[in-house]
């Protein structure tokens, strides 16, 4: 019987007697949503830093004569909006990839391509572009009730097994989304640190970004709930998307430039793993930052989603991770598959629930990472171990523990514990 062919219901009654928190109805989450809104009408425009030997402070520490560069920046932001008949609305440096980043509303009178083309031409820009929106990929949660058992991965991964290898210690991974419920009992003690780049903050803790966190790292042996792929790992818990209503009435949104700000962060704090749960279009900014990641030896893991042009951006770019949910009925070359159906996962008010969507194949793949990070194993698109070469449904065992020579993965880890106990 395949997974998906367990009624919920069936599934939620055998596992009723190990759930120890109680549940409330599920309509009681539903908050109102966040008042951020995706304007068609905004563009980036990138104002080009001096090289970092001739800045007064390359790292932006706040010096006075930094502080003085900054604001002679903003002043040509002004001017170039003034000139342009734009409204100048928000400004973020962006020193990685040597530009400090000013949002500007364009007027109707003229259309984004347009402004972007003419705002192009001054010399103190190095690029300008549209303010781009992307997704989650992940569908509305299912049912109210904690699935400790019924985590597909137990199974088809032997995440018990596996656990006995690695957990993903010393391991952090940054997870780019929606707001975590970091006090959630399966969550709490799981984070490193908890930072906000939407505007309008802060809010209730929302749907989508709980749920990845939760696939990737909720509590192993806490007695209640489920386990994440690496339970030993440590989360950054960086919002830069926002729920527009309950999952079910609206999806989860991000902006460019708000995911440019969580990039960075992540850059910066050594984020060893970069979850991106979402897609969209391709961004130049965007680009450049998982790009400069991968530069720097973290590990990008991105959502496939078979809707858009070569699975949409990040998962299309060279060097990510791309994963879709294992069922769907065919995937390219090059993506992974991992489960996406019927996952049990944590929710905000301390819940449970059932989600789908390649979000969460891809938490599960960020989290696998985790644990090849743990053994120093080099993890890449190329490194993975799937039905086929360099893509496929994921066989987690042979990604952790390496070819097998002839043996199965029973007795790969068999040999691998046995050698671990004699040392």
């Amino acid at each position: 019987m395949s997974r998906r062919a367990i009624p919920h219901a069936l599934i939620a009654a055998l596992l009723a007697p190990c759930c120890a928190l109680p549940l409330t109805p599920a309509r009681a989450q539903q908050a109102p949503p966040p008042a951020v809104s995706a304007d068609a009408r905004q563009i980036l425009v990138m104002l080009r830093l001096p090289p970092p030997h001739i800045r007064p402070n390359s790292n932006y520490g706040g010096s006075y004569g930094d502080s003085m560069s900054r604001a002679a920046r903003r002043r040509t932001a002004q001017r170039i909006a003034r000139r342009e008949g734009f409204e100048l609305i928000d400004g973020w440096p962006m020193p990685l990839v040597g530009v400090d980043c000013y949002v500007m509303r364009v007027p109707a009178s003229i259309s984004v391509e347009a402004a972007v083309a003419r705002v192009s031409k001054d010399r103190a820009v190095a690029w300008s572009q549209p303010m781009q929106i992307y997704r989650t990929r992940g569908g509305g949660a299912q049912g109210g009730d904690p699935l400790a058992a019924a985590q597909p991965a137990t199974l088809a991964w032997r995440l018990g097994d596996l656990h006995r290898v690695a957990t993903g210690r010393g391991v952090t991974v940054a997870v780019i989304d929606s707001k975590i419920e970091t006090s959630h009992p399966d969550l709490a003690g799981q984070f490193v640190t908890t930072q906000d780049f939407v505007v309008n903050g802060p809010l209730p803790s929302e749907q989508h970004g709980t749920g990845v966190a939760g696939v990737i790292a909720a509590r192993a042996d806490n007695g209640i709930g489920i386990a994440g792929v690496a339970p030993g790992a440590r989360l950054m818990a960086l919002r830069a998307c926002w729920q527009t209503g309950s999952a079910a009435a609206g999806p989860t949104l991000c902006d460019t430039l708000s995911l440019a700000k969580a990039l960075q962060y992540a850059i910066d704090h050594n984020a060893q793993v970069i979850n991106l749960s979402l897609s969209g279009p391709p961004d130049i900014l965007l680009a450049k930052l998982v790009d400069l990641a991968l530069a720097r030896k973290a590990i990008v893991v991105a959502a496939y989603d078979p809707a858009l042009a070569r699975g949409g951006f990040p998962a299309l770019e060279a060097g990510v991770i791309a994963v879709g949910d294992e069922s769907l009925q065919s995937l390219p070359a090059l993506v992974y598959g991992a489960p996406g159906r019927d996952i049990p996962t944590t929710q905000p008010g301390g819940r449970w629930y059932l989600v789908n969507g390649s979000s969460y194949s891809a938490a599960h793949v960020s989290g696998l990472v985790a644990l090849l990070r743990e053994r120093r194993r080099a993890a890449s698109p190329q490194s993975l171990a799937g039905s086929r070469p360099h893509g496929g449904t994921i066989d987690a065992c042979a990604s952790l523990l390496g070819p097998f020579n002839g043996c199965d993965c029973s007795c790969t880890l068999a040999r691998e514990l046995g050698h671990s106990a004699r040392k």
